[in-house]
């Protein structure tokens, strides 16, 4: 079938082209791109993962699959504490350990959104997870970036050192009994792979949610909803934005901040958070998005694979105590912009808090600048951070300075940095082309299948 898929690794993205080049819809490729990122982007995605997976059927109605982190019943422990260094991003401390893991949802969300949706068998969606499992993964630039960071968290256990302790190549051979259950069993492996939530994971159920809604240039724009808090940023975002006539650089930056200042309520955090994101539309207007997470991780590893540390995620889940049951909140959203009814534009991001800054100004550059997804990806970003404004290198010199006149502090960047999102969007145009993209700034990839 033709069709787009965009991920946040080249890898991921040929899973969701093979799903749909063997007669897959998309939600096929989605599945397959999943299991995929479960192997290529291990740090970020696996089984013990969580997420949201928005879901649009040629001629329905959008609605999202809420396959995100639940507090277990046990009681919490004491988690450890990692310094990690980012660079110019600073340092953080991440929570870490075996009392950081939480109840994983994401395997649940695409069994459930595959029996609804899915054309292709479950079992017969894993030959490129699989065949990746089974020969390695080389990485990429922004892959050894982020193993290299992440070392203390991804190296803390003889398991995780024997992944990923090379640095340029994760041998992840450990991952192929853990997939092959997956095959066989469907979500029911997941509890197997973590006994000790093993009767939380039994009782957990996905929840099918009514989609945030917005309009924007006169389109439809459904996001995710709560308990997420992304999919809110980028509704109130572009209707700040929608209200705002300015286009061009530097008046667009003004208006872009503008629309950031509104979206995230003033200020945003720091967090630095895993996330990966696809993007799938095919030739019959089904369209599909999913937004994936460990957290930054727990350091704990199962079958090969890395364990979530959500419950360490302080600075998104904050520190109100919850019960058991209790879904996390995040900031993914996962998001469709529908024009006269049809499928324009499916887009997500990676980056933590920064993601849905980084998914309004990419639909912004599309549907009101008319870019392709690949510009519109490529095009430099802004944050709010607190009441800094943070511009991505590659916006004229003449933007700082037209920030500075509206009162604005600014703190420049040199060139791209992948501390402002990674995007992965494709399109269906007016003339009924296709498009599709990765962000360059975490090594993202997008395939066209004619």
């Amino acid at each position: 079938m033709r069709g787009a898929v965009a991920a946040g690794n080249r890898h991921t993205a040929e899973a969701g082209a093979w799903a749909l080049a063997h007669g897959g819809n998309a939600v096929d490729a989605v599945v397959a791109a999943a299991l995929a990122a479960f192997v290529a982007e291990g740090p970020l995605t696996g089984p013990s993962g969580g997420g949201f997976l928005l879901l649009r059927d040629a001629g329905g109605e959008p609605t999202v699959l809420d396959c995100f982190f639940a507090v277990p019943s046990r009681r919490a422990g004491e988690m450890d504490e990692v310094l990690i260094d980012f660079g110019d991003a600073s340092t953080q401390i991440f929570h870490v350990g075996s009392p950081s893991v939480a109840v994983p949802g994401l395997v649940a969300g695409l069994w459930e959104a595959h029996e609804e949706h899915g054309r292709i068998p479950w079992a017969d969606l894993f030959p490129p997870a699989l065949t990746l499992a089974r020969a390695g993964v080389e990485m990429t630039g922004p892959q050894r970036f982020l193993l290299e960071i992440l070392v203390p968290i991804l190296e803390r256990t003889s398991e995780g050192r024997a992944i990923y302790g090379s640095h340029v190549r994760a041998e992840t051979a450990a991952m192929v009994k853990g997939l092959e259950r997956l095959r066989e069993v469907g979500p029911a492996a997941v509890a197997e792979l973590q006994p000790a939530l093993a009767s939380d994971i039994e009782a957990y159920r996905v929840i099918e949610r009514r989609p945030t809604e917005a309009s924007f240039r006169g389109m439809r724009v459904a996001t995710c909803p709560a308990p997420s808090l992304g999919g809110a940023v980028v509704a109130r975002g572009l209707g700040e934005l929608d209200r705002s006539s300015r286009s061009g650089d530097p008046t667009l930056a003004v208006a872009l901040v503008s629309a950031l200042r509104r979206g995230y309520g003033g200020s945003a955090g720091t967090g630095l958070t895993g996330t990966t994101h696809v993007s799938v539309i095919d030739e019959e207007g089904n369209a599909a998005a999913l937004s994936s997470t460990l957290g930054s991780g727990s350091g704990e590893f199962s079958g090969g694979f890395q364990l979530n540390n959500m419950l360490g995620e302080l600075d998104v889940i904050g520190l109100d105590e919850r019960g058991a049951g209790e879904r996390l909140p995040s900031m993914m959203a996962p998001t469709l912009v529908l024009a006269d009814g049809e499928p324009r534009l499916v887009v997500g991001s990676a980056g933590s808090v920064r993601l849905s800054g980084a998914i309004l100004q990419v639909i912004h550059h599309v549907v009101a600048g008319g870019e392709s997804v690949g510009a519109a990806i490529d095009h430099p970003r802004l944050h709010v951070e607190n009441d800094v404004v943070q511009i991505e290198g590659g916006w004229p010199p003449e933007t700082a300075e037209a920030l500075q006149e509206t009162g604005q502090d600014v703190n420049r960047w040199a060139g791209r940095n992948l501390y402002f999102g990674g995007v992965s969007a494709v399109e269906r145009r007016a003339d009924g082309r296709l498009g599709a993209a990765g962000d360059p700034r975490r090594g993202g990839h997008g395939i066209v299948v004619l």
